[in-house]
């Protein structure tokens, strides 16, 4: 009854994208546990190249039901574009699920989203404005709708009435912005609700039954754990669980299922929005690799910051996610810069430590401790076996693994799934 779990294992935009393509051609079912459109995986194969934000990177393998949990905040008519751009490059959305369960993205959540950061003026987030946190926060607090709802013509209108009420109420008195057009959000949720009624179901018991007949389960997540509502750089993070323990939190998969989780690292760093990032490079190195790795996001377009592999966020999200096995991406972003360095400690505060620092304003003054190391000329874009990496870009991933303390089983040279070292097979049994 194998589950595996693929986590993003640095500040989002690893590639998992890519990587959970590349797996999902052994498995069942892929499901996507957390976050919202503010995350984005791309996705190139023999039909084009694809930015997806909600749908999950299994939708491409026509035997692969592809599932968004419960966990999930969705934004309708971002979820109907998505799957429009897909029908029209000839994918097959059919197998394609949302829980009854999974929250809804409101119109009023994107505006307070965005009110909010302006009010925040120098000390905002950095957030995307596509209304994620604001969802989240109407999910604890029990006054969200869910995609069941959406079906449900009365019990709709009963939610929605307070609900709307509620936000109208803020929007005028705390920003003196326009209430909340009750009629017309009730209309469109209808609708929305008609045209993604053909994918709305109960998911959960559908994923335990799966691993009951041992079906192959990938979980993918979004973002990256350094994001992670309770293990990340707070508060500079997301509003979700996306480290592998809110797989099961979300999903009601039973921990003892999960058989490996998967670990995505960049051969760098970067970063999306404000928050601490040590390894920061505000120079002309980092703005090379910046343009030669095209670091914008996949969803809003910023451009992301850079900087070397910080070891210890690594080994820290490591640690958290008890990683078996590893994917290295990007690699061939680094063809030719020489040298390479990896963060190995940080002094701060007068000390220097090797381990992650859970004080936030003790990461703000931490300076990275570099360890060099030689950087290579030949190129390693789109080799596919690892007796064909130069002698220097081996060692530098060998270090790597040594930091993280898992094996790094898959190095990605390049965008497309061929363009992969399978260094050992990472095996969905």
């Amino acid at each position: 009854m194998p589950a595996y779990g693929i986590v993003g294992a640095q500040w989002g935009d690893e590639g998992k994208g890519k990587v959970v393509d590349f797996l999902a051609d052994d498995a069942d079912i892929v499901v996507r546990y957390s976050g919202g459109s503010n995350a984005g995986h791309t996705v190139i194969n023999e039909k084009g190249e694809f930015a997806l934000h909600l749908v999950p990177s299994g939708i491409f393998r026509p035997h692969v039901d592809a599932v968004i949990g419960p966990g999930v905040v969705v934004e309708p008519e971002a979820l109907l574009d998505e799957l429009s751009d897909l029908q029209e490059k000839g994918v097959d959305t059919s197998r394609l699920f949302v829980s009854d369960h999974a929250h809804v993205v409101m119109p009023y959540h994107v505006t307070l989203d965005r009110l909010e950061e302006e009010a925040r003026g120098s000390k905002a987030i950095g957030t995307t404005g596509r209304g994620i946190g604001p969802a989240y926060v109407d999910k604890v607090a029990r006054v969200g709708i869910r995609f069941g709802d959406l079906l449900d013509e009365a019990y709709l209108a009963s939610r929605l009435e307070g609900v709307v009420a509620q936000k109208s109420r803020i929007l005028t008195k705390a920003f003196d912005a326009p209430p909340v057009d009750f009629d017309d959000l009730y209309e469109r949720a209808l609708r929305w609700g008609e045209a993604l009624r053909p994918h709305i179901a109960s998911v959960e018991q559908r994923i335990l039954d799966a691993l009951a007949r041992g079906a192959r389960v990938v979980l993918e997540g979004a973002q990256g754990a350094m994001l992670d509502l309770d293990h990340g750089t707070y508060p500079y993070v997301t509003s979700s669980s996306v480290s592998i323990g809110g797989a099961c939190t979300v999903l009601g998969v039973p921990p003892r299922e999960i058989v490996g989780i998967i670990g995505v690292f960049k051969a760098y760093s970067t970063r999306v929005g404000a928050g601490p990032m040590p390894t920061e490079l505000d120079d002309a190195v980092g703005r090379d690799i910046r343009e030669r790795a095209w670091e914008y996001g996949t969803t809003t377009g910023r451009p992301r910051r850079v900087g070397w592999f910080d070891g210890l966020a690594a080994r820290y999200s490591a640690t958290i996610n008890g990683f078996t096995s590893a994917v290295l991406t990007r690699l061939d972003v680094l063809d030719g810069i020489d040298p390479v360095k990896i963060c190995t400690a940080y002094d701060a505060d007068g000390e220097r430590t090797h381990r992650f620092p859970s004080s936030p304003g003790q990461l703000e003054r931490a300076t990275p401790v570099w360890e060099e190391m030689p950087g290579w000329s030949a190129p390693t874009a789109g080799i596919t076996n690892v007796k064909q990496l130069p002698p220097e870009a081996a060692a530098y991933v060998r270090r790597i693994e040594e930091i993280i303390g898992c094996p790094i089983d898959l190095i990605s040279t390049g965008p497309r799934r061929a363009e992969s070292i399978v260094v050992r097979p990472i095996i969905l049994r």
